[in-house]
């Protein structure tokens, strides 16, 4: 059989300080001002809008889950108050974004600045090959998988907290030699190896975030609020560093996909908003359902019934009204994937052609 190539060897990435990169947005240029006018919309998705804040007021009613499933440009485009109001306020009860809405979100936080130009740095091989994002994001999930949590949880709890304490290496070893098959012990294993490799110092590792406060991440985890993160090996930059560890990344997805189903589990009477998601929230959600439905049934448990989801997107829906399912194959809509898929799942679909922020800030003012 003929030998594979060699893979990359990623540690050979030379990196580069993040106050060095050329970044397109600040967090004072795109942050919504909670309290300004919500942009006007026509009557017919105004209504829509309105049907959203009433069925997350009955589903509040009925303790039943209210998901907003986001993706990056949300954050990018300075929609986080509008989501740490909605939690504050108590009207969401489950988050879930991709690894791009946790990047934007962390670098916001830590240096008030995040994007960069993709043509011109791909070109010089610089693209994503910033040092703090890969290195502390990497540090959060290590971190955080000692004590069994999750992406969005050990990222969170580390934006707040303002960095992270690690164990020596003795303690670690001890630990691995005296309990191997421990499920923790695989965790415990990478973050000694990435320790010994990247000289990570034992104790406290004091990393201040000076813009917390508008951290998505940060206040879930503040309000004890679940916000999950579903991530893909390679989508995200922080693959370009030489701290890049899919275990780790991998580790922490599982927990948040489990912890995604148990919302999913609790949705009849509820909702779900997929806001700018078009791939990670179908693709995420029909997995999670049906994982739900399998453990519902051989339970004598009816399936997940009785919800509805709200669908956010710039893409034409193809005039469709997706309230009565998914168009016949010769219509254009049809290929609209990602309503498509979630015309799948059972409950009741609505679709709205609109800008995520302006969808969230009206929604708000009829909320608060």
């Amino acid at each position: 059989m003929k030998k594979l190539p060699t893979p990359l060897d990623l540690k050979q990435l030379k990196v580069f300080p993040l106050e060095q990169r050329l970044s397109e947005a600040t967090i004072e240029d795109t942050l919504i001002n909670l309290d300004a006018p919500p942009p006007a919309l026509p009557n017919n998705l105004m209504q829509v809008v309105r049907e959203t804040a009433k069925s997350i007021a009955t589903a509040h009613k009925k303790r039943a889950s209210v998901m907003l499933l986001y993706g990056a440009h949300i954050i990018k485009n300075g929609g986080a108050p509008i989501m740490n109001a909605l939690m504050e306020l108590g009207w969401i009860t489950h988050l879930g974004t991709n690894g791009a809405g946790t990047i934007h979100d962390w670098e916001f936080s830590f240096l008030g600045r995040s994007t960069e130009s993709v043509k011109k740095n791909v070109a010089t091989g610089t693209f994503g090959t910033w040092d703090e994002t890969g290195r502390n994001i990497h540090l959060a999930l290590l971190a955080g998988a000692l004590e069994n949590q999750g992406y969005g949880q050990s990222l969170g709890r580390f934006i707040m907290e303002e960095g992270t304490t690690l164990p020596s290496t003795d303690s670690l070893i001890e630990l691995i030699c005296k309990h191997p098959t421990h499920p923790l012990t695989p965790a415990r294993t990478e973050l000694l190896q990435a320790m010994v490799t990247h000289n990570l110092p034992a104790d406290r590792i004091s990393v201040p975030h000076p813009w917390k406060q508008h951290s998505v991440l940060g206040n879930a985890f503040r309000l004890g609020v679940p916000l999950t993160v579903h991530p893909g090996i390679g989508y995200d930059i922080i693959t370009n560093h030489p701290m890049f560890n899919g275990a780790a990344i991998g580790r922490a997805a599982d927990i948040d996909f489990r912890l995604l189903s148990t919302a999913v589990d609790n949705l009849e009477g509820g909702l779900v908003l997929s806001v700018g998601s078009a791939i990670m929230a179908p693709q995420v959600f029909e997995k999670s359902i049906s994982c739900v439905n399998n453990i519902r049934l051989q339970n004598g448990r009816a399936i997940v019934h009785n919800h509805t989801f709200y669908i956010v997107d710039l893409q034409d829906g193809g005039n469709w009204d997706w309230t009565k399912g998914e168009p016949p194959k010769e219509n254009p809509a049809y290929y609209l994937r990602f309503c498509k898929s979630f015309s799948r799942m059972g409950g009741t679909m609505h679709y709205l052609q609109l800008d995520n922020v302006a969808f969230l800030h009206n929604l708000y003012h009829l909320l608060k």
